[in-house]
């Protein structure tokens, strides 16, 4: 496997660690399962291609396609978790709490039907903003240390 996977890889699985040290500092919970978990500070997705395209640019210069082409990826997938997954993760939110109304009608005026209570919907899908600037800083910073330490051998 190339240098650069390892870095991609090597960033993703950090900006998921971050996310559980992140959260108990905000949220003064500890939630080790957020390491398993889309979403949230810092964005994972970002960290893995700006770390990636960062790699590429000191590794093989800005004027190359290699560059352009991890760029141009990069930059749809950012704007991928910050746009549509978190558009996906607000209307999950309101089908959830669509789904809790309808209980509360039915418990106030019962109706006779067969329910079968379906599992709630995954709400943390996409990043906010800041999010999304997190990963993609963390990104720049472990794809700079992957290129100095290769570059030192």
């Amino acid at each position: 496997m190339n240098k650069g996977v390892y870095i991609a890889l090597s960033s993703i699985v950090l900006a998921q660690g971050l996310k559980i040290p992140i959260h108990y500092f905000r949220e003064k919970e500890f939630r080790p399962d957020l390491f398993f978990q889309t979403g949230g500070m810092p964005s994972s997705h970002s960290a893995g291609v700006a770390s990636l395209t960062t790699y590429i640019a000191l590794k093989r210069g800005l004027p190359t396609i290699d560059f352009a082409l991890s760029l141009v990826y990069g930059l749809i997938v950012m704007y991928d978790a910050q746009g549509i997954r978190r558009q996906t993760g607000e209307l999950t939110l309101k089908v959830n709490d669509l789904d809790d109304l309808m209980d509360k009608v039915n418990h106030e005026k019962p109706v006779h039907f067969e329910e079968k209570s379906p599992d709630k919907l995954k709400e943390m899908l996409g990043h906010q903003p800041e999010e999304v600037v997190g990963g993609a800083l963390l990104g720049v910073l472990t794809g700079t240390l992957g290129y100095w330490m290769d570059r030192n051998r």
